[in-house]
């Protein structure tokens, strides 16, 4: 995702579940809402350094 929005990426789709390991689909790619805040703040870091606003 970081890399994509680095490369110019216009939009970002993640899969965020309470309990990813429980999901009753796609739980493998889900990301605990921790870990989605986490990404939230690593990508505005990087849209910032590439000229970019993270809305």
């Amino acid at each position: 995702a970081l890399a994509a929005l680095a490369a110019g990426a216009d939009g970002l789709m993640l899969e965020v579940h309470q309990q990813p390991e429980a999901a009753f689909s796609d739980g493998a790619q889900s990301i605990s809402p921790g870990e989605f805040c986490r990404v939230i703040e690593r990508a505005r870091k990087v849209a910032s350094a590439v000229g970019r606003q993270l809305n």
